[in-house]
């Protein structure tokens, strides 16, 4: 590999969720999800929106991937609907919803387009809710049924998967007392309830890759897409950039969106970090040298989705503190979003470091929501979305010319989609969606990424 360049076979693509572009909601056997009753309870998705239709992906798949062709994207990441396929999210399986993603996945593989599948991205299906969801023990042995049906199928053409996307959401914000109740469904529970549900995601997490590589024909290459914000150090010296380190690990506080080593420690590392331990004392589960083997299967890369970061020094005592932001500083329509550049490669040189230089860092989700639309010459003039992922992109070139091992990235999203509380309101897509005609328009940023993707980043 040539200094300050992406490696040879580096994947540049795109990413979506299942909930938030396919709509059909109700159709060919598909049962209800957390995410179908959350919307329509009513007063919880900004203006009442819904995931009914969406992009319509369902319907348009091969109008999308045909797009993505022309764009020259070379990988693909979507999730499986667990619903779609299992409408319970047990036993009966439903051959209609199977066969989307059959299709899906041949159109994909017609086009050039390697898929990589995310088996669960928060539409769990209601009825499981209803039983409990992940405090109740039942749905470690329900997820694996359902990944080895998807492997058992898919399997024989898809080779890269991802059992979890962002469990700090789906669970922090979906059950959490700091989420308020912001995603679905909606409630808050106690701390010893969240950790639950924490070991009990490991644990189907853990039986989901072994279904994964019993099933599937193919050698599968198997990680998860956790979500993190970068802590960047606020200068070259050696105690700014420990304390930045130990910002990403760190469990200094009780959290219902806890930091990333609680989430990834256990997978990779095969333990539960100290600090974690006791700082929940009691609290947290019980826990056996067989739950730790079966939650510690072999992972093939390191993901991570990210979007933020936080500027970080070291203080008097040499504990992390956050420096403040300058006034003015550049953020996407979401508040959670701001423009910090480094962000890439801060974290992707950390996670490297702890959990392995030799696996390779794949970035599952990376991108920015802004206010666009149809200008009257008929483009979407996106320039803000343009120089983010440039900035950003730098970051991770940065990281590859350093010699941190680069496996993919994958651009959050393809398209304009239903952004969960917030509705239709926040555009991160690089193609534009007219969310009444359904009409796919690119923007620049999709033209950009081609120029990018067709020099492998030699433009960054």
């Amino acid at each position: 590999m040539a200094k300050n360049s992406f490696p040879k076979g580096f994947k540049w693509g795109v990413a979506t969720a299942s909930y938030q572009i396919e709509g059909a909601w109700n159709i060919d056997g598909k049962g209800p999800s957390i995410w179908d009753e959350f919307c329509h309870r009513g007063e919880k998705v900004w203006n009442n929106h819904t995931g009914d239709v969406a992009c319509d992906h369902y319907h348009r798949y091969k109008e999308d991937v045909a797009l993505m062709r022309s764009l020259g994207i070379q990988a693909y990441r979507l999730s499986t609907s667990w619903p779609r396929i299992m409408p319970t999210g047990f036993g009966k399986v439903n051959a209609k919803g199977l066969a989307f993603y059959d299709k899906l996945v041949d159109t994909l593989l017609a086009a050039g387009i390697d898929p990589w599948i995310t088996l669960f991205h928060w539409d769990l299906p209601l009825e499981l809710e209803n039983r409990g969801s992940w405090r109740n023990d039942e749905i470690i042995d329900q997820f694996a049924e359902y990944a080895a049906v998807v492997a058992r199928k898919l399997g024989d053409r898809v080779s890269n998967w991802m059992t979890f996307n962002e469990p700090q959401c789906f669970i922090g914000l979906g059950y959490g007392n700091g989420g308020n109740g912001a995603h679905a469904p909606g409630e808050k529970h106690s701390y010893r309830d969240i950790l639950k549900m924490y070991f009990n995601f490991h644990r189907a997490h853990g039986k989901g890759v072994q279904a994964i590589r019993a099933n599937a024909k193919l050698k599968a290459k198997i990680g998860l897409a956790p979500c993190s914000g970068a802590n960047i150090p606020a200068s070259n010296s050696k105690a700014d950039l420990e304390a930045a380190r130990t910002a990403t690990f760190a469990n200094a506080a009780k959290n219902a969106f806890p930091s990333s080593s609680l989430i990834l420690d256990p997978l990779f590392l095969g333990k539960y970090p100290e600090d974690a331990l006791k700082l929940y004392g009691d609290e947290f589960p019980k826990f056996t040298s067989a739950d730790m083997k079966l939650i510690s299967q072999k992972l093939d890369f390191i993901g991570f989705n990210c979007y933020s970061g936080a500027t970080i020094k070291a203080g008097k005592d040499g504990k992390p503190e956050v420096v403040p932001q300058r006034p003015g500083n550049p953020r996407g329509q979401l508040d959670w979003l701001s423009i910090e550049p480094d962000s890439l490669y801060w974290l992707a040189r950390f996670f490297s470091e702890r959990y392995g230089a030799d696996k390779p860092v794949v970035i599952t989700e990376n991108g920015f929501c802004n206010l666009d639309w149809v200008s009257l010459d008929g483009k979407v003039h996106d320039q803000a979305r343009i120089d983010q992922a440039h900035r950003y992109l730098k970051g991770l070139k940065r990281a590859a010319s350093e010699g941190i091992k680069l496996g993919a990235y994958f651009h959050w999203s393809f398209m304009d989609n239903f952004e969960w509380a917030e509705g239709y309101r926040a555009r991160f897509g690089m193609v534009h969606v007219d969310f009444e005609t359904l009409k796919r328009t690119p923007k620049d940023s999709a033209y950009w990424y081609k120029d990018v993707i067709a020099c492998n980043g030699e433009n960054i």
